[in-house]
């Protein structure tokens, strides 16, 4: 098997954040992983950033799918409970001088499908995906994000 190295588009303080929360959350939780904090957040950056695959990510950081999958859970019920609820968004939006937002959605696509499951099918797209909804300020900021 050939390997190679590979680059990830992101500043390395979004590595640092990320592994800042996944120790905290090892600390507070008392418990451990295979992996230190950093290639943890490493693993769940390549992911999401490149998409690469489960079994790519296994082979590469030397753990097993599974492992893979519950890494990348942990770390993505982490960064959303770290948004903002709805609510929230608004009292935002409400201190602000801006007097519109923009609200817009999109479906992501998504490859985990069951067989004959027509609920994430989006008939317009021709793909299955799960559809999200963004609050936008003026200027682009985002101020919410839906759950898929």
């Amino acid at each position: 098997m050939l390997t190679y190295p590979g680059t990830i588009n992101l500043p390395e303080a979004t590595l640092d954040f990320l592994a800042a929360l996944l120790t905290d959350d090892r600390e507070r939780r008392g418990t451990w992983r295979k992996l230190p904090a950093r290639d943890q957040a490493l693993l769940v950056l390549a992911h999401l950033r490149n998409g690469d695959t489960y079994t790519r990510l296994a082979e590469g950081f030397g753990i097993g799918v599974a492992t893979v999958y519950r890494y990348i859970r942990e770390a993505v019920d982490l960064l959303a409970h770290r948004g903002r609820t709805l609510l929230a968004a608004v009292w935002t939006f409400a201190w602000t001088r801006n007097n519109f937002l923009v609200l817009d959605g999109t479906v992501v696509r998504t490859n985990r499908v069951r067989a004959h499951n027509s609920l994430y099918y989006s008939g317009k797209h021709k793909y299955h995906g799960i559809n999200l909804q963004a609050l936008m300020d003026p200027y682009g900021q985002m101020i919410w994000i839906s759950e898929g």
